[in-house]
């Protein structure tokens, strides 16, 4: 387990790519953040996670307001008293 007692944050993690990202690291033994704007698909996300037997959470964000950015960051600290890997993730095509 490459990233084992790892902390990481994936932006965008409620679906797609950022959900895979997140699951790759959390299968690598990362402790996950999810942020995700989408609460209830956040929601989900985390909860399929942790039903998959890894330590998964979320936290609502909107990676174009920086309070929100800056709430994500404090969230993962105070839930797993660190930080390591940030994967910037969240994007929208137009």
């Amino acid at each position: 387990m490459r990233l084992r007692d790892k902390v990481a944050l994936v932006t965008g993690a409620g679906q797609g790519i950022g959900l895979a990202c997140a699951r790759a690291m959390a299968r690598e033994g990362a402790k996950v953040v999810l942020a995700e704007r989408d609460q209830p698909r956040g929601l989900q996300a985390a909860d399929t996670l942790s039903a998959e037997g890894f330590s998964a959470t979320f936290v609502g964000c909107d990676v174009s307001r920086k309070a929100q950015v800056d709430a994500a960051v404090a969230a993962a600290i105070k839930t797993y008293g660190r930080l390591d890997i940030l994967v910037a993730n969240a994007g929208i095509v137009h």
